[in-house]
């Protein structure tokens, strides 16, 4: 590797490349269960020239290229399975043109969600893009790459993926792309009319080539919001209660929560249902209707909406949610593991009753819950298992469970999201054989020396 990180010093600068056993350490793992392994070198790239100037030189020497965005993707994905360099997007953090009037930005392929939400309240505060439930520094592309949600994926068109106008690419033999509007004229507002080729890098787990631009939708933000928090003692009502409300197209969010913490919520499954509006009377019109819908429910006294104090109010409505993400350190151990299914709402009762009786038979700190995507078309249900990695047993037994909520996922007729590799495997051996076929082809015609994050999408 020595000629070879002499090259990518002089590609990048010597100050963004590193070998050094430390910085190693830290990208060869992220918080999540999956083996570490170490990277040969670490390349922060600052333009599409010297991606494209690495990638070149990678695919002419055949090393594996792991590309990275905020690394909290948490099952793997970015871990360097079998060597190589990992492709540290942070530099690469420019926003690029905000369009007012149709409603996108352009950003780089390492911007965060922090990032763009704190430029749009400054300098367009009448505009927001719909944020996941992640800290601050993941980042957009990273997001839309492996089909992320967020809080308008109800009321706004589904996942992140649906949500992008245009990208630029770099594939693995070092070209870079164009698609969607971009690719002919120059605003990035739709990827119609044209051939859609963006799906060729949309949950492919890096292994088609590298984001290093994004064109994503940016929607109204409404004067107002309010919060609505509906409990029952039954989980088996939630798919029709998310039925009625998705129907009124009142709602813009709407999250179910399943969890042991905090401790008045162990048993009792709720629904966060986020109203806004730009008035007064609009705000009671919408509210009105979201209560009617469900008055066939509430009026049984078996479950309803709870009063919410202005202190909860401010917790809940918070873009991404404050209190989903501080689950991830409850056993005060540094791990955590988010396990994603994509599936149908129907399948919300079997899930929980799953994912309950896989908590209990592995005994780990579970928590669960649903964001419902497309006005209920389907949802991402999410088991999140916080574990210590100072306790062996405790990390084996959340390993376990991890496996095991992954088949529970298939059995049940969804599929699992941002799969780590056994994840992967599982999902490859329900697949339909022409599909594999198909995917194979196409990588190898991409990357015909499967430099590009090796391991991953592999069937076996």
């Amino acid at each position: 590797m020595e000629g070879i990180l002499k090259e990518l010093e002089d590609i990048v600068g010597r100050r963004y490349v590193s070998a050094s056993p430390e910085e190693k350490y830290i990208y060869s793992r992220d918080q999540g269960l999956q083996e570490p392994h170490d990277p040969d070198a670490v390349v922060l790239p600052g333009s599409t020239e010297e991606v494209q100037a690495v990638i070149r030189l990678a695919n002419r020497e055949r090393v594996p290229v792991v590309p990275m965005g905020g690394g909290l993707v948490l099952s793997g994905l970015t871990i360097p399975q079998k060597g190589g360099i990992v492709l540290d997007m942070k530099r690469m953090n420019r926003i690029i043109e905000v369009n007012e009037t149709s409603r996108y930005a352009v950003v780089e392929g390492g911007v965060s969600q922090g990032v763009l939400k704190a430029y749009l309240e400054r300098r367009h505060p009448g505009l927001k893009h719909s944020l996941p439930d992640a800290p601050p520094v993941a980042t957009i592309a990273g997001n839309v790459a492996i089909h992320g949600s967020g809080h308008l994926s109800q009321s706004e068109g589904g996942f992140h993926s649906e949500m992008v106008t245009g990208l630029e690419a770099v594939l693995p033999t070092g070209e870079a792309v164009r698609l969607g509007s971009c690719s002919t004229v120059p605003g990035w507002f739709s990827r119609a009319p044209l051939p859609d080729l963006a799906g060729l890098f949309l949950g492919w787990n890096g292994t088609t080539g590298i984001i290093t631009k994004i064109g994503i939708k940016l929607f109204p933000k409404p004067k107002m919001e309010d919060i609505l928090v509906y409990m029952t003692g039954s989980v088996d009502i939630l798919p029709d209660l998310i039925y009625r409300i998705t129907g009124t197209e009142m709602a813009e969010d709407m999250v179910a929560a399943i969890s042991p913490k905090p401790d008045w919520l162990r048993g009792f499954p709720i629904l966060l249902i986020t109203v806004t509006a730009n008035s007064e009377e609009e705000m009671a019109m919408k509210v009105g209707i979201i209560r009617e819908s469900v008055r066939h429910y509430y009026q049984t006294m078996e479950s309803g909406f709870m009063p919410v104090p202005p202190y909860m109010k401010s917790q809940f409505l918070g873009a991404p949610l404050k209190d989903l993400s501080k689950f991830a350190d409850v056993m005060k151990g540094g791990g955590f593991e988010y396990v994603g299914s994509i599936m149908p709402v129907e399948k919300l009762p079997g899930a929980c009753s799953a994912g309950l009786d896989i908590a209990e038979k592995h005994r780990v700190t579970c928590s669960m819950g649903a964001r419902v995507i497309g006005r209920g078309h389907c949802m991402m249900f999410f088991n999140a298992y916080a574990f210590n990695r100072a306790d062996e047993d405790n990390m084996a037994r959340s390993a376990l469970a991890l496996e095991e909520t992954n088949r529970a996922t298939l059995e049940l007729g969804g599929i699992p999201w941002k799969a780590e590799a056994p994840g992967q495997q599982d999902i490859l051996r329900k697949m339909e054989p022409g599909t594999i076929q198909l995917m194979n082809r196409i990588r190898s015609l991409l990357d015909p020396n499967g430099i590009m994050n090796p391991g991953n999408w592999e069937a076996r």
